[in-house]
C-alpha cells in the first residue's frame, strides 16, 4: 500500500514538472470577455477624441456623435494656445520626474529597512507611516502653503516637487514587495563578505526590486501629472501644469466643450506615449517579480 501511494505521488510530481513549462492558452470566452474590457477601458479615450474634432454645437446634441469629425487639428492648435500648454507640459514633465525618481529612491530604501534590517522602534515607525496615509491631505494644505512661502518658494515648482519627495504608500509599497521577494539568505551572505548596508542596497537590493521600483515609478509619475489639487494652490500663472493650465479653457462666459476635450486629450497623449514605449517592460518586469517572489 505504502509503495503504490509513493508511487501515485511521484506521478503527480513527475506530471507537474511536465506541465510546468507549458504555456496555457485561454479558450473562446476568455478572449471574449479580455476583448469586452478593453473596449471599455479605450472608450472613454475614443470619445474624447470624437468630443476634440467636432465643433461646440454638435458635442451638445443629443445623441451625441460617434464618429470623429474635420475639426481635431483645429481644435488642437486652439486649446494649446489658449491653455500655453508647452510650458505646462515642460513643468509637468519636470515634476512628474524628479517626484517619481525621488519617491522610488527613498521608497525602496526605506522599504529595505523595514522589510530587512533590525533596529530598535522598527514596528513603531511602520505603523507612523501608514498612519500617514489615513490623514486627508487637505488637512495639511494651509501650514504647507504658509511653509513654502516661508522659504521663499511660493509659486514655484519646487513647491509642488519638496512636499512629495517621497510617499508612505511608496514605502508601504516597497516594504512587502521586499519583504517576500528578497531572501534573508542573500542579505546575511553579503554581510558575511563585509559589505555594509549602502554596498547591499546598491548590489542586493535594487536587481530585485527593479520589477517592483518600474511599477512604483510607473503608479507615481501618473499621478503627478494628473495631480490638481496642491498644484491649482501652490503655482503663480507663470509655472503652472498641464491640469492646471486645463483651466484656462473654461474660463470664458461660453465654454467650448470640443476645445477643452481637445486639451484634455493633448495633456493625456505623453502619458500614453509613455505608457507604449514603457509597458512591455514594465508587464514584464512585474511578471518576473511575481515568478521570483
Amino acid at each position: 500500500m505504502e509503495s503504490a501511494t509513493a508511487s501515485g505521488g511521484t506521478r503527480r510530481r513527475s506530471r507537474l514538472r511536465q506541465g510546468a513549462g507549458r504555456q496555457h492558452h485561454g479558450g473562446p470566452l476568455a478572449y471574449v470577455l479580455l476583448g469586452f474590457a478593453a473596449l471599455l477601458s479605450l472608450f472613454p479615450l475614443y470619445w474624447t477624441m470624437v468630443a476634440a474634432s467636432t465643433d461646440n454645437t454638435r458635442v451638445t446634441q443629443s445623441p451625441p456623435p460617434f464618429l470623429p469629425g474635420p475639426n481635431l487639428f483645429t481644435n488642437l492648435k486652439a486649446a494649446w494656445q489658449d491653455a500655453g500648454l508647452g510650458a505646462a507640459m515642460a513643468n509637468s514633465l519636470v515634476v512628474a520626474t524628479v517626484i517619481a525618481t525621488s519617491t522610488v529612491l527613498f521608497a525602496t530604501l526605506a522599504g529595505f529597512a523595514f522589510a530587512k534590517l533590525r533596529f530598535r522602534g522598527r514596528n513603531i515607525l511602520l505603523l507612523l507611516v501608514i498612519g500617514t496615509m489615513m490623514v486627508p491631505p487637505q488637512l495639511g494644505v494651509v501650514p504647507l502653503f504658509m511653509l513654502m512661502s516661508d522659504l521663499g518658494l511660493g509659486g514655484s515648482l519646487p513647491s509642488v516637487i519638496f512636499p512629495t519627495l517621497v510617499s508612505a504608500v511608496g514605502v508601504f509599497f516597497m516594504r512587502q514587495y521586499l519583504a517576500d521577494a528578497l531572501p534573508d539568505e542573500l542579505v546575511e551572505a553579503a554581510r558575511v563578505d563585509g559589505a555594509h548596508a549602502l554596498r547591499i542596497f546598491w548590489s542586493v537590493v535594487l536587481p530585485v526590486a527593479r520589477p517592483a521600483m518600474a511599477v512604483l515609478f510607473m503608479i507615481t509619475f501618473v499621478h503627478a501629472w494628473n495631480d490638481f489639487f496642491w498644484p491649482y494652490i501652490a503655482l503663480d500663472d507663470a509655472n503652472l501644469t498641464v491640469p492646471v493650465a486645463l483651466t484656462r479653457l473654461s474660463a470664458g462666459y461660453v465654454r467650448d466643450q470640443s476645445v477643452i476635450m481637445a486639451g484634455a486629450l493633448l495633456g493625456t497623449l505623453p502619458l500614453l506615449v509613455m505608457f507604449i514605449v514603457f509597458g512591455r517592460q514594465i508587464v514584464g518586469g512585474i511578471m518576473q517579480g511575481a515568478v521570483k517572489g
